[in-house]
């Protein structure tokens, strides 16, 4: 009752978003933590889904000629339509910002705390739809980049790392389980957006036929910075020294992969562990985002009518043209499907196989995986190719929801979150290389002549050599060196910054407390928009087969 009634005393005296106005009590329970960084994670995960904007933000202006003369003129046309290519880039601008903001304000994040943190990304992220939605409905296309894209991505880079650090010191014990619930939420996040924005917008369209881009993007705005403020207001961090009860810290080996100590973000930076697995990191998003990037055309030109039980030799009508670009469309989301689930998956498992060996499996795996994907094409088995490229998938995604965990063992969990978001900018850097690759290898093999069908063959040999590099690098990560670990006076000034001075808590009965109807309701808030977005996934799915 004391310790409750210091907490309680130390947080009256601070702002709403202050951190230290979200230290448990002893009512809380550690399993509310992560529907809220779900809910925060499903939002900013609809960046993955953005490509269904694409298409009806080129056909805005009806009967309107596509815009020319070049890409700076089209960004304040307001007489002529968007082409594909210059919308896509916004893409490619909320991922780079989502490293850049991340490396930037990471510390930050760390001393101000995930309410706070969370609350800013809302409005980033809310905000940066709303002010896109105004670009498109004034047709101003650098308006839209400067909303979705600029304000947007930092609120994606803020949002991605806010739940971090939080979870992995409620889950000591299950730290991949933990953050791989959360970086779950951001690969499921477009099964959710993406059938909600197709709905609104077929809502939203008008009579004369002009997309309802904008008022789509105004509406999911709302709900994402509504969705979002109540996950990051629903966050309570964990007293310092908590454990779960009957959990006792591993003995600590010399040498071995598990670290009790702690690295400060400004030297963790200066070791080549963190430089190794940035490369693990960046290797192993750069071959999946590749291949995630450029499926649907992948799967048209290798199978083509085979995606539809045909003969290759078939001529194909318009129907049948259209049939095999909607199975090539469903087919990616099932890929997306993977994805997500692989987050959770891989994650949990890496607390049982250990860090290292999970991702010794994802390349080594990966690498047959690769090499034989173009001897399914040449055979024709489309299921095993998609198969394959499906397992991918979980690969993919499991590298990014067990790092995090991966950089706690290395680090040590004070400044995680910090270290993570330096550590995604190999994120930002691969989102870029990977299609970018696989786009201009394909390019320059038509040139050459080369068949159509065979022109992703060398594209997935060398997808398969980038992993190799990726097994290399992973299999040279060793504990850090003695001389990076924070002194005992270094890491209790890093503790002072996150303004916990004063509040004592007792932590025996802190945040012990029931499960009950809070947990349910929360966990079915997340739950049930996910289930809805998987059985729309297997629907799709399901009847291509």
């Amino acid at each position: 009752m004391m310790a409750n009634a210091t907490v309680s005393g130390v947080a009256a005296s601070h702002g709403l978003l202050a951190r230290e106005r979200t230290i448990a009590g002893a009512s809380f329970n550690r399993w509310w933590v992560p529907p809220a960084a779900l809910a925060i994670h499903l939002c900013i995960g609809m960046g993955y889904g953005f490509s269904v904007f694409w298409l009806p933000m080129s056909k805005l202006i009806p009967a309107a000629p596509a815009c020319s003369h070049g890409f700076l003129n089209e960004l304040v046309a307001t007489n002529c339509n968007w082409s594909v290519p210059a919308v896509t880039h916004i893409f490619e601008t909320f991922i780079a910002m989502l490293g850049i903001s991340a490396a930037i304000w990471g510390r930050w994040v760390e001393h101000a705390g995930p309410r706070k943190s969370g609350f800013i990304a809302a409005l980033c992220w809310g905000g940066g739809l709303l002010l896109g939605a105004y670009g498109v409905s004034i047709h101003q296309l650098w308006l839209v980049y400067l909303g979705c894209g600029f304000i947007g991505g930092i609120g994606m880079g803020l949002g991605y790392i806010t739940p971090v650090s939080t979870l992995i010191k409620w889950f000591p014990d299950r730290r991949g389980m933990a953050t791989g619930f959360a970086i779950m939420g951001y690969g499921g996040g477009a099964m959710i957006g993406s059938p909600l924005a197709v709905w609104l917008m077929a809502r939203f369209t008008t009579p004369d036929e002009v997309p309802g881009v904008a008022p789509t993007l105004a509406v999911m705005g709302v709900l994402y910075f509504v969705a979002m403020s109540l996950g990051a207001f629903a966050f309570r961090v964990a007293p310092d020294g908590w454990r779960p009860l009957g959990w006792t810290p591993p003995a600590q080996n010399r040498g071995g992969m598990i670290t009790g100590r702690h690295v400060h973000v400004n030297e963790a930076w200066k070791t080549p562990q963190f430089w190794l697995i940035w490369a693990v990191l960046g290797l192993n998003v750069t071959a999946g985002i590749g291949v995630l990037a450029m499926a649907s055309p992948m799967l048209q030109e290798v199978f083509g009518g085979r995606l539809l039980g045909l003969d290759v030799q078939t001529a194909l009508s318009d129907a049948q043209k259209a049939g095999i670009v909607a199975a090539a469309a469903g087919l990616v989301g099932l890929m997306s499907l993977f994805n997500s689930l692989g987050r959770i998956f891989w994650a949990s498992a890496s607390d049982y196989l250990g860090r290292k060996k999970t991702y010794f499996i994802f390349f080594a795996a990966g690498m047959v995986l690769y090499a034989l994907l173009p001897t399914w094409g040449h055979l024709g088995i489309a299921w095993l190719f998609v198969a394959s490229v499906c397992i991918i998938m979980t690969m993919y995604g499991g590298g990014f929801s067990t790092v995090p965990a991966y950089l706690a063992d290395i680090f040590g969990t004070q400044m995680v979150g910090a270290i993570h978001g330096r550590l995604i900018t190999a994120w930002s850097v691969a989102g870029v290389a990977g299609p970018a690759l696989i786009a201009q290898l394909r390019e320059t093999q038509l040139a050459q002549g080369v068949p159509s069908n065979l022109v992703y063959d060398r594209t997935l040999y060398i997808m398969a050599a980038l992993l190799l590099v990726g097994l290399i690098c992973n299999l040279f990560i060793r504990p850090v060196n003695e001389k990076h670990y924070m002194s005992e006076q270094q890491l209790a000034h890093e503790r002072s910054l996150q303004h916990e001075n004063g509040i004592k808590a007792d932590l025996q009965t802190t945040a012990r407390g029931r499960f009950g109807m809070v947990g349910v309701l929360a966990w079915l808030a997340v739950g049930i928009p996910f289930l809805i977005g998987l059985y729309i996934a297997l629907e799709k799915a399901v009847a291509l087969f």
